[in-house]
C-alpha cells in the first residue's frame, strides 16, 4: 500500500510532499504531483505538510479518489 495524490493538489502544486519524501517517490507531472507506488515506504511525511490535505493512504481513499491510483500508476509507467 502507499500514499495517494487526489484531486485538491490538481493545479496548486505547493511541492512540501516532495521536500520531505525520504525517498523520492513523488514526482511533477503537468497539472499535480504524484508518488509512485512502488517506491513509498508508507511514512506518511507527504501528508502531514500537504497544504491543501490532498494525500491520502490508499486504504482511506474516498471512492471517487480511487482512479488517482491509476493515474499515478499511468505516470510512473509512461516516466520509464
Amino acid at each position: 500500500m502507499s500514499y495517494v495524490i487526489t484531486s485538491p493538489c490538481l493545479g496548486e502544486k505547493f511541492g512540501e510532499c516532495v521536500e520531505v519524501c525520504p525517498v523520492d517517490c513523488i514526482l511533477e507531472g503537468e497539472d499535480m504531483y504524484f508518488i509512485d507506488p512502488d517506491l513509498c515506504i508508507d511514512c506518511g511525511a507527504c501528508q502531514a505538510v500537504c497544504p491543501v490535505e490532498a494525500i491520502y493512504h490508499e486504504e482511506d481513499l474516498l471512492p471517487e479518489d480511487e482512479i488517482f491510483i491509476q493515474k499515478a500508476k499511468e505516470f510512473f509507467a509512461s516516466a520509464e
